[in-house]
């Protein structure tokens, strides 16, 4: 109910009045049973516009200390995060991973759609960075259809490693279902899992228009601080 309550009267409403975000090919995603949702990942506020365009509710994973801090702050973070289409990881795996893996299963075992980011993290510079293979086992364990979005614009409302940042008009752009039934059964074969992570990361390329590196985000993020950290010491006058 919370969920519906910010949706559509609302946070809604005003994220629509002031960022008018444009949606594009809507009709892709279907109208009742799972699918899994494939976007790429500018900024915190992907998972506040891909969802508002949709009618349906999409489903997103979060740690599970967003649910389970105490006091009356824990309780307003649970509320919010869960009001807000995030679930907490199931722990009941081996790992994170693992746990997420878990958590996306049972949301697509009811029948509803999951919202997933491949890259793992969001991207640092704008550019979109190799994708994990845990989609590409996600959709094979289960058989639903990937849909690739692109969300383009967020990175300029707001920026990595800024609250906000300036106005412009969000754009999501949701790509044709892609069907992996061809694969059944290979979900243990990681050139398999490999490929149709690399499939659907080139439909969102496609859709984002965004420079493709085949790099995971995360150590392209470390990389960079190494380079600025270098840049820095340059800088600095000799003793």
């Amino acid at each position: 109910m919370f969920y519906w309550f910010l949706k559509f009267i609302a946070l809604g409403p005003l994220l629509k009045l002031v960022f008018r975000p444009h949606a594009e090919g809507v009709e892709n995603v279907p109208t009742g049973g799972p699918a899994i949702l494939a976007s790429n990942h500018l900024s915190y506020a992907d998972w506040l516009f891909m969802p508002l365009v949709v009618p349906r509710k999409v489903s997103f994973v979060a740690k599970a200390e967003y649910f389970t801090s105490p006091g009356i702050k824990g309780w307003l973070q649970k509320t919010f995060f869960s009001g807000t289409g995030n679930i907490p990881i199931d722990r009941a795996g081996a790992d994170a991973a693992a746990g997420a893996l878990l958590s996306a299963k049972r949301v697509l075992g009811e029948g509803d759609l999951f919202g997933i980011y491949p890259e793992g993290t969001r991207s640092h510079d704008g550019k979109l960075y190799r994708g994990k293979t845990g989609i590409a086992r996600l959709a094979l364990e289960t058989g639903v259809p990937v849909i690739p979005v692109a969300v383009v614009g967020t990175d300029v409302v707001a920026p990595p490693g800024k609250k906000f940042g300036r106005w412009t008009r969000p754009h999501v752009r949701f790509g044709k279902p892609l069907d992996f039934s061809r694969y059944a059964g290979l979900e243990n074969d990681r050139f398999i899992l490999r490929s149709i992570t690399d499939e659907i990361m080139y439909e969102i390329m496609r859709l984002s228009g965004q420079e493709y590196v085949d790099m995971y985000a995360t150590r392209a993020k470390e990389e960079s601080k190494k380079s600025d950290a270098a840049k820095g010491d340059e800088r600095k006058p000799a003793a």
